[in-house]
């Protein structure tokens, strides 16, 4: 499973962010992929996934309304838009997938679920 994040970046209060996921070396019928974020001091959390099969997503409390996520198929290929950023936003982002489980079963069990990561993206965002 490889899964190269990118697009990470400084922006101000209330600007806009895209993060990028490019996903290779694996093909299955049923998984899970989407984001995490691990802000200083804090656990890592799981933010926005969508599902393979059915290409429904699912977003935590924090971000619901504000990010969306979505993808395109023939690209491999997972975006994460951020809209409205806080400087509560402020974190490390992770692209991950779970094989098998549907994303509500990601946000609620947390990192021990995921099967495959991609390395981080620094987002800051300032007041």
């Amino acid at each position: 499973v490889q899964l190269q994040a990118s697009g990470g970046g400084v922006v101000q209060a209330g600007g806009s962010l895209r993060l990028s996921c490019a996903a290779s070396g694996f093909i299955l019928d049923s998984y899970t992929i989407g984001w995490f974020r691990q802000a200083p001091g804090k656990e890592r959390e799981g933010i926005s996934f969508i599902f393979s099969t059915d290409g429904s997503t699912h977003y935590a409390s924090s971000v619901k309304g504000r990010f969306t996520i979505s993808r395109d198929n023939d690209k491999n290929t997972v975006y994460l838009q951020m809209n409205s950023l806080k400087p509560e936003d402020t974190a490390v982002y992770y692209c991950a997938t779970a094989f098998g489980v549907y994303p509500t079963v990601v946000l609620t069990t947390g990192p021990s679920i995921v099967d495959g990561w991609g390395q981080g993206t620094q987002v800051t965002v300032s007041s």
